[in-house]
């Protein structure tokens, strides 16, 4: 399987900030991903021609499944998370990672029925502060919704935020999640046109094997957004 995670920034690009869409699009379909995982997906906001960006990717890769997570308001839309699958999600489950009064992040906890396989698959755009994330993976991790499928293979995959590489010792070792963007020097991912930290991560447990993991550093997605996406080639033991 393969798993592409990417902030498009709302489609906006990172250095001539002109929104542009159609170049998001192009760099995903390019990589022939399973299971897309984004951040900061606009809905109905000026900036983005009140465009209902959810919807106008989902028909643009033609993917039968999708969830979209409204995270946080901007005039009459806002943005959020968005996973694509072209296979059925059986569950989903939106959990609370806002910290202390701070912007208000969510979680998406997705529960995909892959060939012979079921994937427990976390989309999300952590907080900017140090403890804020660390506050927000552990919570994510002790929830309710997200321990009631424990035993299912699982895959943690979106922005971090974490540019010291710091969170891969705390709550996600504890509950047996590996990084698979190791080392940091190999996965960096922004800024997209000169890339310097490597904020887009993605953690798996022991069941899933990692067949390849890379940053897409074309000349296209350079441009499309202020980070550049992460792909994940597995299978599941």
């Amino acid at each position: 399987m393969r798993v592409l995670t990417y902030n498009i920034h709302k489609g906006i690009g990172g250095r001539d900030r002109l929104y542009r869409l159609e170049r998001i699009i192009e760099v995903i379909r390019e990589q022939h991903a399973d299971i897309v995982s984004l951040q900061e997906v606009d809905r109905n906001v000026r900036r983005s021609r009140f465009d209902d960006q959810p919807a106008l990717l989902q028909q643009a890769f033609g993917f039968e499944f999708a969830i979209y997570q409204f995270n946080h308001r901007v005039g009459d839309g806002g943005y959020g998370n968005l996973v694509l699958s072209r296979y059925p999600i059986a569950k989903r489950h939106n959990i609370s990672l806002r910290y202390r009064g701070r912007k208000n992040r969510r979680a998406q906890v997705a529960m995909i029925q892959a060939p012979g396989v079921d994937l427990r698959l976390v989309n999300f755009h952590l907080g900017l502060g140090e403890s804020e994330r660390q506050w927000q993976v552990r919570h994510l991790l002790t929830h309710e919704s997200y321990c009631a499928f424990q035993d299912t293979p699982t895959l943690v995959a979106g922005d971090f935020n974490d540019w010291r590489n710091t969170l891969h010792r705390g709550a996600l070792a504890e509950q047996g999640l590996t990084q698979v963007t190791a080392p940091p020097s190999r996965f960096r991912s922004f800024p997209a046109y000169m890339p310097v930290g490597a904020l887009d991560k993605a953690f798996a447990c022991r069941r899933i094997v990692i067949e390849r993991a890379h940053v897409v550093n074309s000349d296209l997605a350079r441009r499309a957004s202020d980070h550049l996406p992460l792909v994940v080639d597995f299978d599941v033991k």
